[in-house]
């Protein structure tokens, strides 16, 4: 849920969000995925299913028309649990993972920039691509349960990043809106430490480039311009 203080919004054609306008509020995003004998090269009956959870409040300020600068908190939870699958590496090396499940917390902050385009000469409809910067921890753990023996490890990174978030925002009425955005473009660096049934550990460094839109990852707001 988004609000903000409202000002006469149409003072001037092409103005969506005039300057000086107060945004605070928050956005919800869901999904779910399911895989059932999956195939593909090495990987044999693949089961699996989970969901990814996101909260992310935010407060902004329009320095011009059609912009605005603020910040971004985001809190997501992620469980994916596996059963039955199988990697085939040769004649002599096969791998099973059964029974298992990974659960992972995310937290960040960021910067972020919002630009509206509006659609045609409308003041109820515009685009809007949110410029990204962020910085953010997590906690990962994946447990493996064969019989009665429990194996687990568990992961702690650090990610860096800057993204694109495209979307479109819709005003109900004069004080109510609604934003819907999909995926995130962007780069994304990660430094991640691993520590196995707590005896061995192990560090990695990486970096991720999406340059596609995933439509099946949407976020939901809704704004009240008081």
């Amino acid at each position: 849920m988004v609000t903000a203080q409202k000002k006469q919004r149409d003072i001037a054609d092409n103005v969506f969000v005039p300057k000086g306008q107060w945004i605070t509020g928050v956005s919800v995003s869901y999904s779910e995925h399911t895989e059932k004998n999956y195939q593909f090269l090495i990987i044999d009956k693949f089961n699996s299913d989970g969901y990814n959870f996101k909260f992310s409040p935010l407060v902004s300020y329009a320095i011009r028309d059609n912009m605005t600068l603020g910040g971004r908190f985001s809190y997501g939870r992620t469980l994916t649990k596996f059963d039955g699958l199988s990697l085939g590496l040769g004649d002599d090396l096969s791998f099973d993972l059964d029974d298992t499940y990974q659960l992972k917390h995310s937290y960040s902050v960021m910067g972020i920039m919002r630009n509206y385009i509006n659609l045609g000469t409308s003041k109820r409809f515009a685009l809007f691509a949110e410029t990204q910067l962020k910085f953010g921890e997590s906690r990962t753990k994946l447990v493996t349960s064969n019989g009665d023996e429990l194996t687990g490890t568990y992961t702690s990174s650090v990610d860096l990043g800057i993204g694109v978030v495209p979307g479109i925002v819709a005003f109900v009425n004069n004080y109510t809106a609604v934003e819907v955005s999909v995926g995130v473009l962007g780069v994304d660096f990660s430094r991640t430490k691993h520590k196995t049934d707590q005896l061995y550990t192990g560090e990695q460094s990486s970096s991720v480039a999406n340059f596609r839109i995933n439509l099946f990852s949407v976020g939901l707001g809704i704004a009240f311009y008081l």
